[in-house]
Parts: C-alpha cells; sequence; structure tokens
C-alpha cells in the first residue's frame, strides 16, 4: 500500500474530526459564548454549507494546479481555520474558523480521490478511494468519542488545538509521502473540467449520491431520539451504541471498496438495496433492543459501502477531467445530509414519531436504488470508455 494513501488518510481524519466532534461539544461552546444551543448548531449548518461551496469554487479555482501542492494549502488553510476556532474569542470568530476549515473539506476528498486512485493499479482504485476515507470513518469511531472527552475534560478549545496539531502532521505527511505525479489530467483547466458535466452519467452518479448518502443520514440525523424514545436505551449508552454505528462505517467503507473494484455498478445496486431493507427492518423493530443493535450497525456498514462505488463511479464518468467532478460528489454527499436531515425533520415536526426519519430514509435510498438501476442500464446499453483506466498516469516518487 502507497504510504501516500495514510497521509490522505490522516488528513480526511482530521477534516472528519472537525466536521462532527462540534455536535458533542455544543453545550460547551454555547455556553462560553453565551449564545443558545440553537444558535451554537449554526457552527454545524455553517461548516456544511461552506463544505459545498468549497467543493464546487474552490476545486474550481485549483483546476490547473498540480494536485500535490494544492492539498498541502488545502491542509494549510485546514490547519489556519481550526487555529482561528481554538482561539476564537467570540462566537462570530468561531463561525469564521469554521468556515476556513469547511472550504478545504470538499476539495481535499475530490482532490484527494483523484490522487489515491493515481497511485495504484487500474484494479485497485476504488480500494484506494475507501483507504482515503478510512480516516472519515475513523473519526467517527475514534475521533469524535475521545475529542469529545478531551473537550469536556479540558475545555472544548483543547479539542480544536488537538485537531490542529493533526493538520500538522498530516500536512507533513503530504508533503513527505505523496507522489508528484504529472499534470496531465485537468490540463484543459476549468473548461474541459466543466465539459464532465455534459456526461449524462455524471448527473446519475451524483444523484444516486444525494438521495443513497441522504437516505443513511436522514435516519442517523435523529437516531439518539429514537435509541433513548422508542428503543427505551439510557442516554448514557448513546455514545457506545454510536461508536458500534462507526464501526460498521468502517467495516462498510473497506468491504464496499474492494468489492466496486470487482463490479462497479452491480456493488451499488446491491448495496443500496440492502441498505433500503435494512432502514426499513429497522424501523419495524426499533422497538426490539437487540434488532436496534444490530440494525445500527448493519446501516453503518451498508450506508458506507456505497462511499467508495459512488465516489469511483463519478470520477469514471468524468472522462480526462474528474477533478471537479469529484469535488462537486463530495459536496453532493454533504446535500445529501442536509436533505435527510430536513426531512426526517418534516416528519417529526408532522407528529409521525421518531422512527418516520428511519422511514423517510428508506423512502430516498429506494429512490437511490431505482436511479441507480437505470444509470446502470444505461451505462450497459450506451457503453462509455473506461477514463480512470485509459488515462491513469504511473506515478513518481515525491
Amino acid at each position: 500500500m502507497p504510504l501516500g494513501l495514510i497521509a490522505l488518510a490522516l488528513g480526511g481524519f482530521g477534516i472528519g474530526l472537525t466536521e462532527f466532534v462540534i455536535m458533542g461539544l455544543l453545550p460547551e461552546v454555547a455556553a462560553d459564548f453565551q449564545v443558545s444551543e440553537a444558535t451554537a448548531g449554526w457552527l454545524i449548518s455553517g461548516y456544511a454549507l461552506s463544505v459545498v461551496i468549497g467543493a464546487l469554487f474552490l476545486t474550481a479555482a485549483v483546476t490547473r494546479l498540480p494536485r500535490k501542492p494544492v492539498l498541502a494549502g488545502l491542509m494549510v488553510l485546514f490547519i489556519a481555520g481550526n487555529l482561528v476556532s481554538a482561539m476564537a474569542p467570540d462566537y462570530s470568530t468561531m463561525m469564521i474558523g469554521r468556515v476556513i476549515a469547511a472550504l478545504c473539506h470538499g476539495a481535499f476528498f475530490g482532490i484527494g480521490a483523484v490522487v489515491a486512485a493515481d497511485m495504484v493499479a487500474p484494479s485497485k482504485k476504488a480500494g484506494a478511494i475507501a483507504i482515503m476515507f478510512t480516516g472519515l470513518t475513523a473519526a467517527n469511531v475514534l475521533g469524535v468519542p475521545f475529542g469529545t472527552l478531551l473537550g469536556q475534560h479540558a475545555g472544548w478549545r483543547s479539542t480544536f488545538w488537538a485537531i490542529t496539531a493533526i493538520g500538522v502532521v498530516a500536512l507533513i505527511g503530504i508533503l513527505a509521502l505523496v507522489p508528484t505525479t504529472p499534470h496531465t489530467r485537468g490540463a484543459a483547466g476549468l473548461r474541459g473540467e466543466l465539459r464532465a458535466f455534459k456526461s449524462r452519467q455524471v448527473w446519475l452518479s451524483i444523484t444516486v449520491t444525494v438521495l443513497g448518502y441522504g437516505g443513511m443520514f436522514g435516519a442517523f440525523t435523529y437516531i439518539a431520539f429514537t435509541l433513548t424514545d422508542v428503543t427505551g436505551f439510557a442516554a448514557t449508552t448513546v455514545p457506545w451504541l454510536l461508536i458500534l454505528f462507526g464501526v460498521g462505517l468502517f467495516i462498510g467503507n473497506t468491504l464496499g471498496g474492494k468489492a466496486a473494484d470487482r463490479n462497479l455498478d452491480k456493488t451499488l445496486l446491491l448495496v443500496l438495496t440492502m441498505l433500503a431493507v435494512i432502514l426499513a427492518v429497522f424501523a419495524l423493530s426499533a422497538t426490539s433492543q437487540i434488532m436496534t443493535i444490530a440494525s445500527l450497525m448493519l446501516m453503518g456498514g451498508f450506508g458506507f459501502a456505497t462511499v467508495p462505488g459512488l465516489q469511483m463511479r463519478v470520477m469514471k464518468f468524468a472522462a480526462a477531467a474528474p477533478t471537479l467532478a469529484s469535488g462537486a460528489n463530495i459536496g453532493a454527499f454533504n446535500l445529501g445530509n442536509a436533505l435527510g436531515a430536513w426531512l426526517g425533520g418534516a416528519a417529526i415536526t408532522a407528529g409521525l414519531g421518531y422512527t418516520s426519519p428511519i422511514w423517510a430514509g428508506a423512502g430516498l435510498t429506494l429512490l437511490a436504488v431505482g436511479v441507480m438501476a437505470y444509470a446502470a442500464a444505461n451505462a450497459r446499453n450506451s457503453p462509455a470508455r473506461e477514463p480512470l483506466e485509459a488515462t491513469a498516469v504511473e506515478p513518481s516518487h515525491a
């Protein structure tokens, strides 16, 4: 395994930690800045919106630049944003820090996925992308619980100082371990990257990302309420149950990447179908603690098993200019998060109960299955060339 993938995974770990750990520290942040928890919650929403903006516009701005220096620059931006957050004297400055850090999120994962795929043989590209995203899953499994614990005992700022340090280590790793590749893809610049969006398959793939990932997060956003009010778990057990969800993410990401390398569309169809079934079973059996534990882990596993394949598929059909399309798909993941959370919240507000977000997630996932089935059939009837294999460049050592 190329060591550069470890550096990319560490960067992903830091970025994932920045995104998710704030959820466990909102009470401390709200108290420190003397704002309501709802106002503090905008630190999460503002981050998500900035991810989408950065995924599109920041990626577009750097399409002509060599990818290794761009990744290093994005990590510097990440370090700066978390440094601002750690030192923020007030809420507004904290928000600025969150926005700065978030702008690098989509571009880092989008460009990093292309770089990761270039490090390995064509038959291992989805697996390489999965390794990079392992950092994001590790942030959920280990980073968030320990980051929250650190913030609760040493002050929430200590967590952001720790994230800043992780960013510095990741930056050193990228500079030392990520190979410098000849900049052939994307040489046409922004105009060439935008041509990728003429592909129907690129848009279909992005749509599947929004619906499939939105289905999982629609169910997950309000999972604490489901676990306590429906299943009957004590609130103190929720963090441990979420670790099980994170373990599912880790396993699903790894196995999903390997399966996608063997048969991309078949893997996505199977995994999305299984996710829809699991969500329906979860909603029907949420009063059972044993079934809920199993469903929670399987939901994480099958939900994140789609990620390497979805990212790979967009890059595949973006032909010789995958960078902007890859970044756009990272934005699509976050758009799916927002859509799923909104639908789940609307269902709860309508008085449908705390299993309704899971049903909403199952519905979104079924839509994803339908779109994916159409996309796969369309691809078979109009076979596209395999751009990732055709344009792969042998990496040179940094």
